[in-house]
């Protein structure tokens, strides 16, 4: 549950310590999923409240929203696909979080972006325990 990081190191790590791989993938999908309602339904209040008391605190609400912005041109073009889209592909700077945060902006309802990005979590979950048993087992 780690920002950025999130499942796309948290796998890798688990199969490395030679982890059951089906429970290091259903630990991290639940783990990266827990943060998700919570983002998209007070990161609007927080950052309004981040933004008010200002200084270094309105530097990171605005690197956050920076952020945001560039993920959210995905979901303006392709709309829940590009949800999907932005949550499964497993690089920094994307995620469940990450997707949270833009469904959020762009002021998507909870029951509708969640199944989505669960879906995306599913998808780079799979793909890092494909590439990490598979570079598991190169090694060994």
């Amino acid at each position: 549950m780690v920002p950025v990081l999130e499942l796309r190191a948290a796998i890798p790590v688990g199969v490395a310590r030679d982890l059951q791989p089906f429970f290091v993938w259903l630990t991290c999908v639940v783990g990266n999923m827990v943060p998700v309602p919570f983002i998209m339904l007070f990161i609007a209040a927080i950052f309004r409240w981040m933004k008010k008391h200002g200084g270094t605190m309105e530097k990171i609400v605005d690197k956050m929203e920076q952020k945001a912005e560039k993920g959210a041109q995905m979901v303006y073009r392709y709309e829940l696909l590009g949800l999907f889209i932005l949550v499964a592909i497993p690089l920094p700077g994307t995620g469940a979080w990450t997707g949270a945060l833009v469904a959020a902006m762009l002021r998507i309802r909870l029951k509708t972006a969640l199944p989505v990005i669960l879906a995306g979590v599913i998808v780079a979950g799979l793909a890092m325990l494909a590439l990490s048993c598979g570079v598991s087992y190169v090694v060994n």
